[in-house]
Order: C-alpha cells, then sequence, then structure tokens
C-alpha cells in the first residue's frame, strides 16, 4: 500500500481544495500475532492486518479527520472528497512541496517477527510456562501471552512534511498464581521492546517467568498494608508509571493547550523539587515507546519537561502549538489511521540522581518501600491519584523487613513532585499501553528509585 508523492501531493490539495489552514494523511498497515497460553496448553493463535488511512484538515484550532480501510488510489480520492466537502468554505490553505526525511533507523531490527516459525513462537511461551512452574511448588498455574507487532507508516502534511517508518515491536506477559492452603496471589512480568524475534536473546522468557513466580510467592507470606502518611520509596522501572500518569499526562498539549491541566501557564515555574529533572524521550534505541517519527512526520527528539524542578517544555503536536504558541516537539502519535493523532508520551521518566536505595532505606524509620506499582486512576485536571502497590514492604529502622499486601498511595502529582526528597542512581524503565484522546499506544514509564515524604497510605486500619 504505497503511493507516491505526487498522488499525495494531489491528496492533499483536493483536501484543502474548499478551505482549511492546513492537511495531513496518514498511510498504516500493521501486521499483528499472538499467542494466549492457559494451563499448560495454548489457547488461542490470534494474528491479523490493519490497514488504512487518515485524512485531516486544521482550520484555526478546530479540526476535521476522516479515515477508511484498505485504501486503493480511487478510496483515497474519495476520502479526500469527502473532507473537503465537510471543511468549512473559506481559504484554501498551501500544499508545499513534499522533502523526504532521511534518518539512519533508531529501531533497528534483527529478525522480523514474521520471518519467525509459528512453533518458534510457540516454543517461547512454553519455556516461560514451564520455568514459572519450576520455580516453587506453591506455583499452581501459569498465563503466557506473546505480542508481536509490524506496522509500516507513511505520513505526509501541506506545510511540506513527508517520512515513512517502519516500528517493530514484541512483547511477553506472564502471570504467575501461587497458592498456599486457601490462599492464592498472583504475580506478572511484562517487558516489551522495539525489536523483533531478538527480544529473547536481551531478556529470557525464564528470566520473565521467574519474576512473575517470585512476587506471586512473595505475596503470599505478605501482611495486609497499615495505613496512614508515611515516607515512600518508590523503586526504579515501572514506578514511573505514577509520575507517567498523574503527572505526565497533564504535561501533553491535549490538557494544556485546553487549560484543562493544573500545569497551564506555568512554563519557567517551579513545579517539583529542585532534584527532579523529568524527560519524554522518542528516541531511545530500540524501546517500548519509541519510533523515527512521530505521527505527523517529525522527527521524535529527547524533551525534557522539567529541569532542576523548573518547568521548560511541553509536549506538543501540531495543534497544541496553535493553541498554545509553542514550538512542536516530535510528540504526536495515535493507536492507528482510525485515531487522529494527539500529543502523546513516548519513554518518560525521572532522570537519575545521586542517591543509592541503601540511602533512602536508611535515611526512614518508619516507612513503605514499593517495589512494583499497579494500576490506578488519576484525575487529569487536578491531578489527583489513587494506585494499588503490586509488591511492596515495610520498612523499619532503616532496613526492607516483611512484605505487605493490599497498600495503595493516594495524593496529587503535582505535590508529589515536590516532596520528592530522594532520587536515586540507577534508572530502569517499565513498559505498558497508554490510553488517551488518540487511543492506546505503547509507552514505556521510567525512573530510579525515589524517596516521598508523607505520602497517604491507604490500607487496613
Amino acid at each position: 500500500m504505497e503511493f507516491s508523492q505526487d498522488f499525495l501531493t494531489g491528496i492533499l490539495e483536493k483536501a484543502l481544495s474548499r478551505g482549511g489552514d492546513y492537511a495531513d494523511v496518514y498511510i498504516e498497515e500493521t501486521v499483528k500475532s499472538g499467542i494466549s497460553y492457559d494451563s499448560g496448553k495454548v489457547k488461542n493463535i490470534t494474528s491479523g492486518i490493519v490497514a488504512g488511512a487518515g485524512l485531516r484538515i486544521i482550520t484555526g484550532t478546530d479540526f476535521i479527520y476522516m479515515y477508511a480501510a484498505d485504501v486503493d488510489e480511487q478510496k483515497m480520492r474519495k476520502l479526500a472528497d469527502d473532507i473537503s466537502a465537510a471543511a468549512a468554505a473559506g481559504k484554501s490553505g498551501v500544499v508545499k512541496a513534499l522533502v523526504p526525511y532521511e534518518y539512519t533507523s533508531i529501531l533497528p531490527i534483527s529478525i522480523l517477527p514474521e520471518t519467525v516459525d509459528l512453533s518458534v513462537k510457540v516454543g517461547v511461551v512454553e519455556r516461560a510456562n514451564q520455568a514459572g512452574r519450576q520455580f516453587s511448588k506453591k506455583i499452581t498455574e501459569v498465563m503466557v501471552r506473546y505480542l508481536d507487532n509490524d506496522q509500516k507508516v507513511t505520513v505526509a502534511s501541506s506545510d511540506g512534511r513527508y517520512a515513512r517508518d517502519h516500528r517493530v515491536r514484541t512483547r511477553l506477559v506472564v502471570q504467575c498464581i501461587a497458592t498456599d492452603g486457601d490462599k492464592r496471589e498472583t504475580g506478572m512480568s511484562a517487558p516489551g521492546r522495539g525489536m523483533g524475534f531478538e527480544m529473547f536473546d536481551v531478556i529470557s522468557p525464564e528470566s520473565i517467568a521467574r519474576e512473575a513466580a517470585r512476587m506471586a510467592c512473595v505475596l503470599l507470606e505478605a501482611d495486609y498494608a497499615p495505613q496512614g502518611k508515611f515516607p515512600v520509596v518508590i523503586d526504579n522501572g515501572f514506578g514511573g508509571v505514577i509520575f507517567h500518569e498523574a503527572c505526565g499526562h497533564a504535561l501533553e498539549a491535549t490538557s494544556v493547550g485546553k487549560n484543562a491541566s493544573v500545569f497551564s501557564g506555568k512554563l519557567n515555574q517551579q513545579i517539583a523539587s529542585p532534584i527532579v529533572t523529568a524527560i519524554d524521550d522518542g528516541t531511545v534505541p530500540n524501546a517500548w515507546g519509541s519510533a523515527n517519527i512521530d505521527d505527523e512526520a517529525l522527527p521524535t527528539q529527547k524533551n525534557i519537561l522539567v529541569k532542576d524542578g523548573v518547568l521548560v517544555s511541553y509536549m506538543v503536536d501540531k495543534l497544541g502549538a496553535l493553541r498554545m504558541n509553542h514550538p512542536l516537539t516530535g510528540s504526536s502519535r495515535r493507536e492507528s489511521y482510525k485515531f487522529a493523532p494527539t500529543s502523546r508520551m513516548t519513554n518518560t521518566y525521572i532522570a537519575e540522581g545521586d542517591s543509592s536505595l541503601d540511602d533512602m532505606l536508611g535515611s526512614i524509620d518508619y516507612g513503605l518501600y514499593c517495589r512494583y506499582m499497579g494500576g490506578g486512576s488519576v484525575n487529569p485536571p487536578t491531578t489527583d491519584f489513587n494506585f494499588s502497590v503490586m509488591e511492596a514492604y515495610l520498612i523499619e529502622k532503616g532496613k526492607v523487613s516483611k512484605p505487605i499486601k493490599g497498600a495503595s498511595l493516594i495524593g496529587k502529582g503535582s505535590e508529589i513532585l515536590m516532596n520528592i526528597e530522594m532520587v536515586g542512581n540507577s534508572m530502569e524503565f517499565g513498559t505498558g499501553m497508554c490510553g488517551s484522546l488518540s487511543g492506546s499506544i505503547p509507552a514505556n514509564v521510567g525512573q530510579p528509585a525515589i524517596k516521598v515524604s508523607g505520602l497517604v497510605v491507604g490500607g487496613r486500619a
């Protein structure tokens, strides 16, 4: 499903023929496959192709978006006719000559998933299943899900941008259930990479399964969490989900441009502790949230959002830039051609500091150590959040003591940023899927361990 530059230029001209300031077209072809494994056998094998195109017109700060599946030249012309008819009558924007964006890929792929035999993929999930069960006799069930996604996109815009990208992602999700009498607990590990099948040379299926099994067995021994206001250490990796959800979304033009964010109008103001620097970086090689271009054909980039506690940038797409008079940051993303793009995170993290995990733990007489975060809810305009903790331990007299379960962290993202007292020196990423106006997209969250003062912990009284 390839179209010449001349043809795409004609589509953009047709889209703007009855009015509109700007137009862009997004063409996608994605091949997906997945394997679900449960109760010691393959339960389901899926595969499919997502193919289509979306066309957008922007007039002022309003837009129209239309899309069609399985497009050819005829369907593309009809799509352009339809959207031009829906556009408000007025002056037509100029379509500049398309200039291809040339680059060296940050997502080099060694083994394309579609070149791997199905039996080899099944072998990966079987290896994970066996490793999880062998970890302990208490592991009574292992569920594994393998996923790969091979996406090719073409983007062209009326201001002359034209680029293609090839994005391959692979992920393995393992859940292990441990039982002891009437007690039953679940652990999970789910790493992903912007890589092909070579991901399993970097992180083995066995190590993923053993981590899920370890967590499940720890939770069997856990007491219920106390409740109160304590100092809290949130570990590296997926601990970054709190910044992503409670603060990151509030730094996207999606909300800032509508003055629906607590951080609207606070550029160059202190919004965090001076030891906090936060970054969104779509250029991390082979990372889960990376891409060579964003979905408006701009190069992705490393965006420093917060520098030494001061807000220095937002994440901004084309529409956000028009609304905010802010430079574009290569942050436009979407789930598929069925969604108009908007500003989204890629690989978002708190940068490393100077403290060790032992330094943080040793500074606390009584508190909570959150090793692995779970899901939660956030109110973006206020940054109020409530997050569950999947794996946690009490801190007593500067040492990690017994495991606890049922803990939740409650607070405001805008406040937690100011209350970070120590930042660790070992940053890691965690893999996730992020939902917003432009659908569900792959996004990494990350941080080193951080110490937060006076965070409300929900548990049992």
